[in-house]
């Protein structure tokens, strides 16, 4: 495969540091949440992970709609990311809520469905992450 783009961001001291991307456009605090034992008060992983993979996964979804032949209104995409822990694992788990203006629910969920084999987050992330994929009306 050719490489499109690579994005490059440095993290000093992980959870509780700072990452800065290359061109200097991501420049920020990263914190654990409060609901995770931290002080909270900056962005953290999986804020920026849920905002990666709705923001793909919305293109993805009018990229689907381009291969359906089926015309689109504005793509809202909602991901929540949540962080599970059991018997000393931590493991991640996403739902996804997807409202697509101008069609009906069986069209969107076709849609959604299509969307799927597209995302590189959602092909990333299949079978190593519970998913869950709502269409919301």
């Amino acid at each position: 495969m050719e490489k499109l783009y690579e994005a490059e961001v440095t993290t000093l001291a992980g959870r509780n540091g700072h990452a800065k991307s290359s061109d200097g456009l991501l420049d920020l605090d990263v914190r654990f949440p409060k609901e995770m034992g931290g002080a909270g008060g900056a962005t953290n992983p999986e804020q920026l992970f849920a905002a990666a993979w709705s923001a793909c996964f919305g293109t993805s979804v009018s990229v689907a709609a381009g291969i359906e032949k089926v015309t689109i209104g504005e793509v809202t995409v909602t991901a929540k990311i949540g962080v599970l822990h059991d018997s000393g694992t931590f493991n991640l788990g996403a739902h996804l809520l997807v409202k697509i203006n101008d069609v009906g629910y069986d069209t969107a969920k076709k849609l959604v469905e299509v969307a799927q084999s597209i995302c590189s987050y959602s092909k990333a992330t299949k079978g190593n992450i519970n998913t869950l994929y709502d269409v919301v009306v």
